[in-house]
């Protein structure tokens, strides 16, 4: 089967940012990527508009990046802590996720550039937070009975 060649107009993860030219097989573009939105097939007008919405992205970056810093300054080894219900054996009633984390910051972040281990119990846990493609920050959160 052929490959083809497309421009996304969102980021994909393990594919490239929104105004990248890549190359993939011709059925996941096809069946996947442009009947979602995320690609359309390169040509030699669409180029051009790929190249100006590159440039558009790099523009945005450079000013996120500025507030990325000082988000970190923010947060970067601090400890955060949130009340739980636990159970008597020290368990907790469901797990923390990464919504509730990011309620908890003092900056706003994208609950998905958050990563940390499954919390199912109490204690301190560490956290990282991706605030920009280059910049993360790194945090404890404290898991305390309610």
């Amino acid at each position: 089967m052929a490959d083809s060649k497309i421009i996304l107009t969102k980021s994909v993860a393990n594919l490239g940012n929104a105004g990248d030219v890549v190359t993939v097989k011709a059925g996941y573009a096809r069946n996947y990527l442009i009947p979602q939105g995320m690609a359309f097939l390169w040509t030699k007008k669409a180029a051009a508009q790929a190249e100006a919405m590159k440039k558009a992205r790099l523009a945005r970056a450079a000013a996120t990046r500025e507030d990325a810093v000082a988000a970190k300054s923010q947060i970067e080894g601090k400890t955060f802590e949130i009340a739980a219900k636990v159970s008597e054996s020290g368990k907790l009633f469901g797990g923390i996720s990464a919504d509730k984390i990011a309620a908890l910051l003092p900056v706003a972040v994208d609950p998905k550039s958050i990563e940390t281990a499954v919390i199912k119990t109490t204690g301190e846990f560490p956290v990282t937070v991706a605030l920009h493609p280059e910049i993360t920050a790194t945090f404890a959160l404290k898991v305390v009975a309610e």
